[in-house]
């Protein structure tokens, strides 16, 4: 294997430091396309803005066989290769440009797709969840060409569909498992424990989506004059949500074991109550610690109803109502069987003999990665010097990222870390999402040297 002297990480670190003013006009450009992978509520030319954005972004950084990928979900997923030493270990950095919807962009202090300066963080749609991976990686592969090169080949990919869960780049990768062999990858879209806190994702909670739908009557009707004794399909539904929970608010649902332990790091209550912004005299829901509850345990959330807003309501009796609802599924649970679980629930727990039906939208297997492996030890060594006095952790997270199962399933020899910068004052997916700026430039560094300790380990 070709060697090259190691760098200075002081001097690594500066340049880091000089390249944030071209990450923070960079990511105000990626922010600015309005990239949810859902036609019905955002034009697909988006997108496809964006996808071509990165592969612009990767060509100019000498990246070999750019290529935007049609994945069989409609979208577009973009790749490219970064040779490195002769010998040299290959890894993937992953990162996604599509985006959550903003939501309630009225809610929004700044426009969700305008990247905004406001006190000492970078906020939009996107900013952390995971445009600002992106950057990361980019400012990573920058810093180190300063400093006599990438010292491993790097294949980026960066997926257009990740938070729809429509599974297009899972698909593709089963389809084309050559494309994303390699040594190690990093997957940029987990995130720090707390701000400053370095953290690797050890385990994901797989997730499935079920859509449910009552109807009781051919036709809605007046709720005066037959209200009382006609089957009200929203009232039917309301009651079988209400299934899914017992008194406390755990997750109910039947033949699904609801009691794991989590035995690394804890999330402390107080902690928890702050991030999540809970109302002052509310409680928390659930059983067991709360790290228990967010990475051990199924969680199931009502996403959405469809049923008529307060404002413009009429007198009525409902025929129809659905709802979508998500079910997290830790590790050790399989998700399609969690899927059987649920829809059975459902279908069983309807009142009245109305009729039911279910529908899976999306579903994605949980994942726990090798902490024991090598490149966890580059990455802690390295993390070690970007946060001076900090040692890095281990924990779990909520959310899902199914690629990592289809990853570890292609690729069992491979050594899979999950890092990012989603810490909880990101607010992902809500509105106001926002980026720390020095989160972003401690993690870029963090990378750099991972990728110099990873190569040196492997030499």
């Amino acid at each position: 294997m070709e060697t090259r002297p190691r760098p200075d990480s002081a001097a690594l670190a500066a340049t880091v430091a000089a390249l944030q003013p071209r990450a923070k006009a960079e990511l105000t450009e990626l922010v600015a396309f309005r990239s949810v992978a859902d036609e019905a509520q955002f034009p697909k030319s988006e997108c496809e803005g964006a996808a071509n954005w990165v592969a612009d972004a990767l060509r100019a950084e000498g990246f070999q066989d750019v290529a935007l990928l049609d994945t069989p979900d409609g979208t577009q997923s973009v790749y490219g290769y970064l040779p490195g030493p002769e010998g040299a270990p290959t890894v993937v950095l992953y990162a996604h440009y599509d985006v959550q919807p903003p939501l309630d962009e009225d809610a929004w202090l700044s426009p969700p797709f305008e990247l905004t300066e406001r006190d000492g963080r970078w906020y939009g749609r996107g900013a952390a969840d995971c445009k600002g991976g992106f950057i990361m990686h980019l400012t990573a592969l920058r810093a180190l060409k300063e400093h006599g090169g990438v010292p491993v080949g790097v294949k980026m990919i960066v997926e257009g569909s990740e938070e729809q869960g429509t599974g297009g780049l899972q698909d593709y990768a089963e389809a084309h498992p050559e494309l994303l062999t390699s040594d190690a990858i990093v997957i940029g879209d987990a995130g720090n424990f707390r701000l400053g806190l370095p953290t690797v994702t050890a385990t994901l909670r797989g997730m499935t989506l079920v859509r449910v739908q009552v109807d009781t009557l051919e036709g809605n009707l007046h709720s005066g004059m037959f209200g009382g004794a006609a089957p009200d399909a929203l009232a039917a539904l309301i009651r079988t949500l209400d299934s899914l929970r017992a008194p406390d608010g755990s997750t109910v649902v039947n033949g699904l074991e609801p009691e794991g332990t989590w035995e690394g790091l804890q999330y402390p209550e107080e902690n928890f109550r702050s991030d999540a912004k809970v109302l002052d005299g509310v409680s928390l829901i659930g059983a067991g610690t709360v790290a228990d509850r967010l990475w051990a345990r199924p969680a199931v959330t009502v996403l959405g109803i469809d049923c008529p807003p307060v404002v413009g309501a009429t007198p009525s009796v409902h025929a129809s109502a659905r709802a979508l609802i998500s079910l997290r599924v830790p590790p050790g649970m399989d998700a399609a069987e969690a899927t059987k679980l649920l829809r059975a629930h459902l279908e069983s727990a309807v009142p009245w003999n109305a009729r039911v039906t279910t529908e899976q939208i999306g579903q994605g297997q949980p994942f726990q990665a090798d902490t024991s492996s090598p490149a966890y030890a580059s990455m802690a060594e390295a993390m070690g010097v970007a946060y001076p006095g900090e040692e890095m952790q281990t924990a779990g997270m909520g959310g899902s990222i199914p690629l990592c199962n289809t990853l570890a399933a292609l690729y069992p020899e491979t050594e899979i870390l999950l890092i990012g910068l989603s810490e909880p004052e990101a607010q992902i997916h809500a509105v106001n999402e926002s980026v720390s700026p020095e989160e972003l430039e401690r993690l870029s560094l963090a990378e750099a040297l991972f990728l110099v300790n990873y190569a040196e380990s492997r030499a």
